[in-house]
């Protein structure tokens, strides 16, 4: 069985084939990423390690750092149409307008989550979020090891946004768990 999981909302709508994709880099790769089985790197090695997969089914994936290596979507435009505020992501498909962000230990201890959810409202052409999220995050407190399980969390504020009625999200929503 594999570590890598997903969850797909609303809970209520079989996943699209893009999401099957998506997942797929993931599993390529889960021997490199899976927390379960020890990974403990950051968000950018893993973007690292999937970068190719992930480009191979039409995203284009931050390279590094740099500005000019970067991925940004408008939210707004100013002046002649020019993007007035873009938010960085860490890869975008256009034609499935899907856009992912992939948390390592910020996913659920630093509200990376929370960051992601509210920027994908307000991205243009954002039809889609995947959240990639470390499924066990290991780190310590006051000397003892803890292990917080980011998907889980995460999955449980996905099914609070999707099935309430109070928020209507603009989205469908993928979360990942390796």
């Amino acid at each position: 069985m594999s570590d890598i999981r997903f969850q797909h909302f609303p809970i209520t709508h079989k996943p699209p084939q893009f999401v099957e994709e998506v997942v797929e880099c993931f599993r390529k790769n889960e021997s490199a990423i899976s927390t379960v089985q020890g990974m403990s790197g950051n968000s950018d090695a893993v973007l690292r390690i999937i970068r190719s997969d992930l480009e191979a089914i039409g995203f284009d994936v931050e390279k590094s750092k740099k500005k000019t290596d970067k991925i940004f979507r408008p939210v707004t435009f100013g002046l002649n149409g020019t993007p007035q505020l873009k938010y960085e992501i860490d890869a975008y498909n256009s034609v499935t307008r899907v856009g992912l962000e992939i948390e390592a230990g910020r996913g659920v201890k630093g509200n990376a989550i929370y960051r992601d959810l509210i920027q994908g409202m307000v991205m243009v052409n954002v039809d889609h979020l995947v959240v990639a999220v470390a499924n066990e995050y290991r780190y310590k407190s006051n000397q003892k090891q803890m292990v917080s399980k980011d998907f889980d969390k995460c999955v449980d504020i996905c099914n609070a946004l999707s099935g309430h009625t109070r928020v209507q999200l603009p989205y469908t929503i993928t979360i990942i768990g390796y």
